[in-house]
């Protein structure tokens, strides 16, 4: 089931030198002419607003749909990317699902990352027999669903594997951990980094901010009150930079151990945090380092310049998106071109996905009938270092019962 991964030593920040050269990206049937048949269309919907930007899911599948459509498309026919943004707002959410999957008519939704739109709409695309290909899954719905897939892990993993790693190699036996209130986000992902702190014969709790109004000062002293010796910060990446460096002008950098979920796992993260928490700070990466060098891996980086905007993050959200867009259009390229607006048979080929591999992430990634999701359930260790990310953990499965009917559907599928 996993892949093991040669630690390289390499610090990520490296490979984003000015002037650096990417090769060629490589997208779809790679013809080189541009598509221009009746387009497919394909939905799209990410959170952009307070208390966190997750955009860069969709930015990058979008570029690859860019690529594809340079390059031959789906058989001649260009891919139409439709995205929304749901603002975090349950109704907007709810309206932006409607409008792609009834108004609009598209096959599949691609690439979609948010706190809200998920939950709200997870029953919709059950009935309305679409799937969804998420890439910055952020609440429980997203996984405990029958229609919603995502090439990301989610809170619930990166924090488990945070903590796993901080207890097995940095001794930690007391972990608090910091999310939002929002109770299929927060408390479910927090919650399961305290259970496994707890199946360990170790402590943990909790810490939640309220995403309206949050008050990164008063999450730390209620973490430091909690007797932890570990900090895991399991926040939006703007917030989760407010909380380090409230915890630095406090001096609080060697006083605790550090370790963060996914999404601090930006290239731009280490300069935001400065030279203060280089060699403190600990990442849970959900998909595999992008300094690998991997074919995927490389691929994302050369699409991102080609056909990405310069602001677009180049972070584990965008790599998913990115990968989510590739397999979405590798499937859509093994079907009867007939079939490319059949809606109900474009849902089946997705649910048909099994073994796909990629240097993106640990392990193969599958769908399949089933009423849950989580293919990506191992991840990566990275520390900041030297203006980057270093790899100190390659590749480790994450020890949670959490796991246990996935690792069923995995047998099931001959993939375990």
């Amino acid at each position: 089931m996993l892949k093991t991964l040669k630690t390289t030593g390499t610090a990520m920040g490296l490979i984003f030198a000015a002037g650096a050269a990417f090769a060629a990206p490589n997208c779809g049937a790679n013809t080189g002419e541009a598509a221009t048949g009746t387009p497919i269309k394909v939905g799209g919907i990410h959170g952009n607003a307070a208390p966190g930007d997750f955009s860069s899911s969709t930015a990058a599948a979008e570029a690859y749909f860019d690529c594809v459509n340079a390059n031959g498309g789906i058989n001649g026919r260009p891919i139409e990317y439709l995205v929304e943004n749901d603002q975090w707002n349950p109704e907007l959410a709810s309206q932006a699902a409607s409008k792609l999957v009834v108004d609009e008519d598209v096959v599949a939704l691609v690439g979609n990352g948010s706190f809200v739109e998920m939950s709200v709409n997870s029953g919709f695309y059950k009935d309305q027999n679409v799937m969804t290909m998420a890439a910055a899954c952020a609440a429980s719905e997203c996984f405990e669903s029958s229609n919603i897939v995502s090439t990301n892990q989610g809170p619930l993993p990166s924090s488990i594997g945070a903590a796993m790693y901080m207890v097995e190699e940095k001794g930690a036996q007391n972990v608090s951990c910091i999310a939002l209130t929002i109770p299929n986000s927060g408390p479910w992902s927090c919650g399961a980094a305290v259970e496994y702190m707890e199946s360990k014969g170790l402590s943990g709790t909790g810490v939640y901010l309220n995403p309206a109004s949050p008050d990164v000062n008063s999450g730390l002293l209620e973490a430091i009150a909690s007797g932890a010796d570990t900090i895991i910060v399991n926040l939006p990446a703007g917030l989760g930079i407010a909380v380090l460096k409230a915890a630095e002008e406090q001096g609080l950098g060697d006083a605790y151990q550090w370790a963060s979920s996914t999404p601090l796992y930006d290239r731009d993260v280490p300069a935001a945090l400065g030279d203060y928490w280089d060699g403190k700070l600990f990442v849970s990466a959900e998909m595999t380092p992008w300094d690998k060098g991997g074919e995927d891996a490389t691929n994302w980086l050369a699409v991102m310049d080609a056909y990405g905007e310069e602001k677009d993050p180049r972070d584990s959200f965008s790599q998913a998106g990115f990968l989510s867009a590739k397999i979405f259009v590798d499937t859509l390229l093994g079907m009867d071109p007939a079939d490319l607006d059949d809606r109900a048979k474009v849902t089946d080929a997705i649910t048909a996905i099994s073994g796909y591999e990629s240097d993106l992430v640990c392990g193969p990634f599958y769908v399949g009938e089933a009423d849950r999701h989580m293919p990506n359930h191992a991840g990566t260790m990275v520390v900041v270092k030297d203006g980057g990310f270093e790899t100190v953990r390659d590749c480790f499965e994450y020890d949670s019962p959490y796991f246990a009917p996935i690792f069923e559907q995995e047998v099931a599928l001959g993939l375990r």
